[in-house]
């Protein structure tokens, strides 16, 4: 809200902060914003709208409520994509076509200005990019109505070989057993050669073993634990600076380019080798790259000036890891926490032979080679038959 001492600053609102809060943490559990909204109605928290008019505030938008704690998916899904709420200011969201014309249109997000860190945050950074990792994954709608149930490995899940992500289904009839496959199958009228078919229930003793196994690796050798998320940390940061850095030199020398090519183009028209109507369009063409270009750099400057906040990410990381030390089972929270992706290969060999690949990108760090990992795990798929699991 705004400093009562001072309109162009803005403080945290401690009562509204917390429902903030409770959003994020409830989508970082896996909740969608359907659920999230009935929870929020459920619990009589009121709607923005409502709680403005409690506080006196008035803010545009429709006035009368007849229920002031009914929440809609929209409201939660604007909420939860508000980067207002890490400390930062953005202008140019919307803007109007002349003075004249009071209605507002939505500007490209290229063309937002934003600043950084002005203000006290609510929600930190990572939390908020990991939401709008977990927003961009999307959704698919639920398997059947009678088992609605979202499950945990949503949106984390890949098919190895054409990197479409795997949907979650319950078999019919016997509805106990729930599974995943790749979206873009070509018995679903994809491309994908393969099922790449994983049970649920199998998924979840593997990751749940695996995460173990880096737990003890933590536990026995923690200074050779850190020493492997160093090197991984500061790989990530030298390929990333490294490919800012060629970026922006990249850009520096096509706007210099330009600026030689628009000075020839202004010659040629002083002297009349180029019409009015050429130079018009050619002069616009490089107004336009050169303002593009100036944006990447900017962005690209941002980004390098951020860079440092990777060194943390194995402290981070670590966290994490402890965190699951103390618990006895997987969350969704837990599991968005530790894990950025899991790549699932299709099964190979036939009989007892049968192997499948599973592969487990961590955030911040990628793929990790435990050195003290037992091992392979076989679980049994169905009556008879066995798949030994390659992990990584």
């Amino acid at each position: 809200m705004k400093d009562p001492q001072n309109k162009k600053k803005w403080i945290v609102d401690t009562e509204a902060a917390e429902v903030v809060k409770s959003i994020f943490a409830m989508c970082i559990e896996g909740k969608g914003n359907e659920t999230i909204a009935r929870i929020l109605q459920e619990n009589k928290v009121m709607i923005p709208m409502a709680y403005w008019q409690s506080k006196g505030l008035n803010k545009g938008g429709k006035k009368t409520q007849p229920d002031p704690y009914k929440w809609c998916k929209t409201t939660v899904q604007k909420i939860l994509c508000q980067q207002e709420y890490c400390g930062d200011v953005i202008n140019f969201k919307t803007y109007s076509k002349n003075f004249k014309n009071k209605k507002r249109l939505q500007n490209p997000e290229e063309n937002w200005k934003i600043f950084k860190n002005v203000h006290e945050p609510i929600i930190d950074r990572d939390t908020f990019e990991t939401v709008q990792k977990m927003k961009a994954k999307g959704k698919r709608r639920a398997p059947n109505p009678e088992h609605a149930e979202k499950n945990m490995f949503c949106g984390l899940l890949y098919c190895a070989d054409c990197g479409s992500p795997l949907w979650f289904n319950v078999n019919h009839p016997n509805t106990d057993i729930k599974y995943f496959m790749c979206s873009n199958y070509k018995g679903r009228r994809g491309t994908c050669e393969g099922t790449h078919y994983v049970r649920a229930d199998s998924l979840e003793q593997i990751v749940m073993l695996e995460l173990r196994s880096l737990a003890s690796f933590l536990i026995e050798d923690e200074e050779a634990f850190a020493d492997i998320l160093e090197a991984k940390t500061n790989k990530s940061i030298l390929n990333q600076q490294k490919f800012l850095e060629s970026s922006i030199d990249k850009s520096v020398a096509r706007t210099k380019e330009i600026a030689v090519m628009y000075e020839k183009l202004f010659e040629k028209h002083i002297n009349g080798i180029v019409n009015e109507e050429s130079f018009m369009q050619l002069s616009q063409k490089y107004e336009t790259e050169r303002d593009e270009l100036k944006l990447k750099i900017r962005q690209y400057q941002e980004e390098l000036s951020e860079i440092e906040n990777l060194r943390t990410s194995k402290e981070q990381f670590t966290l994490a890891v402890r965190k699951f030390m103390q618990m006895e089972t997987l969350t969704p929270a837990l599991l968005n926490e530790l894990i950025e992706k899991i790549e699932v290969h299709s099964i190979e060999g036939k009989g007892k032979n049968k192997t499948q690949r599973i592969v487990i990108h961590y955030r911040f760090i990628g793929v990790i080679e435990n050195p003290v990992k037992e091992e392979n795990i076989v679980l049994e798929a169905r009556q008879g038959v066995a798949v030994e699991y390659l992990t990584a």
